[in-house]
């Protein structure tokens, strides 16, 4: 398995639900890309805001083997509702086995439902494209050009599922449970807040509050997967470090840089 697949697949999970097979693309609709200079009335209070960028250390063990970056990007549309993009980029590697990879989620300012999303992986000489749209109001979802297939109430995709926990309140002790991962395998998803902790990362000394996400499908965030992801214990509620503690080792990130947060 992949080193995004194991590790960064976060958040995108973070990445959930990989295929085995390369899969050809389907253009998105370009013509209805319009960029929003500010957010429309009944946009739903959140912790980020157009400009956000996190730079993360990814480390295998002790070694690092590259870098990866969150983004909010913009707002735009997606068939006629403003949504928030935002891009995860990964890349890096060891010796003879390098990874790129690209994800970019598409998800409504009023309700944060998912409505289009992105994975361009390129990890050793495997690669892989697939372009997911999601129509909540249906319950229905597409990949590439594969029949509709049922979605759940509220989906989220495995990005816009990380800006949707910074929306929580995240009380230490208690736990969360959601069925709104856009692919109905992979619910519910639980997220347990264990404690409060001080951590110094390459980016500063943060208080954060420590989660533990667990996911129905393979990956860092599996119920074998024993992943923590430290969040800081303020409004911006940024993600500064994720550890995980696999069968081959463990995978982890550390925030090196963030700049336009709010």
């Amino acid at each position: 398995m992949s080193l995004v697949s194991k590790g960064t697949a976060l958040v995108a999970a973070v990445v959930l639900a990989c295929g085995s097979s390369p899969i050809a693309a389907q253009a998105p609709d370009i013509a209805e890309s319009r960029v929003i200079q500010r957010l429309p009335a009944g946009a739903l209070s959140v912790p980020f805001k157009v400009g956000e960028r996190l730079d993360y250390e990814v480390r295998f063990g002790s070694l690092k083997v590259g870098n990866g970056s969150m983004e909010v990007r913009e707002i735009t549309e997606v068939r006629g509702r403003a949504v928030w993009h935002t891009v995860f980029k990964i890349n890096g590697g060891i010796p003879l086995y390098r990874v790129n990879d690209l994800y970019e989620s598409w998800f409504d300012v009023t309700t944060l439902n998912s409505l289009r999303y992105h994975q361009d992986v390129d990890e050793g000489s495997y690669e892989r494209t697939r372009r997911y749209e999601i129509f909540p109001e249906r319950g229905m979802f597409k990949e590439n050009d594969r029949p509709e297939e049922p979605t759940v109430a509220s989906p989220l995709d495995d990005g816009s599922f990380l800006y949707f926990v910074r929306t929580l309140p995240l009380e230490v002790g208690k736990s969360y449970e959601y069925a709104r991962y856009f692919k109905a395998a992979g619910n519910p998803v639980r997220i347990r807040v264990v404690r409060r902790e001080t951590i110094t990362v390459p980016g500063g000394t943060f208080k954060t509050v420590v989660l533990q996400p667990t996911f129905q499908t393979k990956g860092i965030f599996s119920k074998n997967g024993k992943a923590e992801v430290w969040i800081t214990d303020d409004d911006r509620r940024m993600m500064v470090q994720m550890k995980s503690k696999l069968s081959f080792g463990s995978l982890n990130l550390y925030l090196r840089g963030s700049s336009g947060t709010k």
